[in-house]
This record gives C-alpha cells, structure tokens and sequence, in this order.
C-alpha cells in the first residue's frame, strides 16, 4: 500500500491524477493488488493526499494560550504546503475541474483544516460561542493555505516567505479582531 500511495503522490506532483491503474505501474505493484488497496480513483487520491495522516498540527506539548496555539498550527500548516506545494496545487486543480455525479469528494474538499484551526482555538470556549468559533475558523481557514498561497504569490506577486508571513499575520489580525471586538452576526 504504502508503494501505491508514493506512486500516486510522485504522479500527482507531476500535474496528473492517477488512476489506480496508473498508480499500479508506476508502483510495480500487480493491479489486482492495487484495487484491493483502493477500490476507485477517488480513494487513491485521497490516500495520496499530503495532509491525510495528520491528526493534529499543534505540537506535542502545545501552549495554553489561543493565540500562539493558532500561530503554531498555522506555521505548521503552511510549511506542509510549501513541501508539498506540487501535489497541494494539483489537488486544487482537481478540486476546481468539474466532474460528473454529484460525488466530488477529493481530499481538499474534505475540510481538515477545520478540525485543526478548531483545536488550535478551544481555549475561545467560554468566551466565545461554538458558532462564533466557527465562523472565525472559516474566516482564518479563507486566508490561509494552498488556496491563499496560489494567489499570494501567482497574483499578488509574493514571494513564498511573504506570502506565509502574509497567512500568519491575517490569522493573528483575525483572532485579535474577534477576541476585541466580536465578529458579524
């Protein structure tokens, strides 16, 4: 398996999505094998995915306040794109092609980062609501990552250092924002 899924990885940062077929090969790995690993295209993908194996992006002994807990797991999190910036920018590719049926379940569509900023802000609890935390996760989560990276630096014209400097300071500006002021309603 673990053959499969570096092939898939290699393919994907080469531009191309894989199908388990084309995983297979490159592997030396027998398709009949391959399928049993991976009954689709869709379940490689997502094997393949970078982030998949992260449960967390805070460190092991994380720190108790908000803010530097939402600043570890964003330089956590960008320093995962920039070391697989090749197979995140194929996946937002794949992510933004439409396909056809309503299953357009790639990794990147699966929100884990979610899951990271939300632990990253429990200490909020109390003081602000679960829906507040919420739509503060989805307001840092809209500036940070491949999809920030890919403009910061395609569009805005940033260098990959100024663009995460850029994706930390927007997370920390937020956070200080919602924890002074509130967010919209």
């Amino acid at each position: 398996m673990d053959a499969l899924v570096a092939a898939a990885r290699a393919l994907v940062a080469a531009g191309r999505a894989p199908t388990v077929d084309q995983a297979a090969e490159a592997a030396g790995v027998a398709r009949s094998t391959a399928y049993r690993y991976f009954p689709g295209q869709r379940e490689l993908l997502a094997a393949a995915h970078p982030e998949t194996a992260r449960a967390s992006m805070l460190p092991d002994a994380p720190p108790l306040d908000a803010a530097e807990r939402l600043n570890a797991v964003v330089v956590e999190f960008t320093r995962m794109i920039l070391e697989t910036e090749a197979q995140q920018r194929t996946m937002l590719r794949l992510s933004l092609e439409s396909t056809d049926g309503p299953d357009r379940s790639l990794p990147l569509r699966q929100g884990r980062a979610i899951g990271w900023l939300t632990e990253a802000l429990m200490p909020l609890q109390g003081e602000l609501s679960d829906e507040q935390i919420h739509k503060l996760v989805l307001a840092i989560r809209s500036a940070i990552g491949i999809e920030a990276l890919v403009w910061l630096t395609d569009v805005g014209g940033l260098d990959r250092e100024e663009a995460i400097e850029s994706m930390r300071w927007t997370a920390a500006a937020l956070l200080a924002k919602a924890q002074t002021e509130g967010l919209w309603r």
